[in-house]
């Protein structure tokens, strides 16, 4: 992994993302209750999607909900850092959590950023799509050039 900043100190990163489908935004704090139903709803199935190849997230057991509210706090402070930058997946109907983005540096060579996304499994249907979308984002509103998607 690269010594250079993870995105240039004049670069102003996207916060929203908008499609018919979902809505992308910062994820925080305040997501924790519907973030935590989200992803300990959907355990297998997000262990399943690329992306996520040694079993280690989510949790089995799940997390008491201070634990998901301190891991959500730690991506809020990376964001800000400009260390890393995920986001929360949104029903735009609804405002409900149904998944989650993450964009972090990546170890893997000739790659610039790592690119990870989950679905709730009732919303499976939107893997794709999403990935796609936040592929097309990245193309267009990001400073990256070699993303690391996990085949996707």
């Amino acid at each position: 992994m690269s010594s250079d900043p993870f995105v240039p100190a004049d670069f102003d990163p996207p916060t929203r993302l908008v499609t018919d489908d979902f809505v992308l935004e910062p994820l925080g704090p305040q997501h924790n209750e519907s973030d935590l139903a989200a992803w300990s709803s959907s355990i297998e199935h997000i262990r399943s999607t690329p992306g996520y190849p040694d079993g280690r997230w989510p949790p089995a057991g799940g997390m008491s909900s201070e634990a998901n509210l301190a891991d959500l706090t730690r991506h809020a402070a990376d964001f800000e850092a400009r260390k890393g930058f995920t986001f929360t997946v949104l029903d735009p109907g609804s405002g409900e959590v149904i998944g989650c983005v993450y964009l972090y540096p990546t170890k893997v060579d000739g790659h610039d950023v790592q690119v990870q996304s989950w679905v709730r499994a009732d919303r499976a249907a939107l893997d794709k799509p999403l990935a796609d979308a936040v592929a097309s984002w990245l193309e267009s509103d990001w400073p990256w050039e070699r993303p690391e998607r996990h085949g996707r």
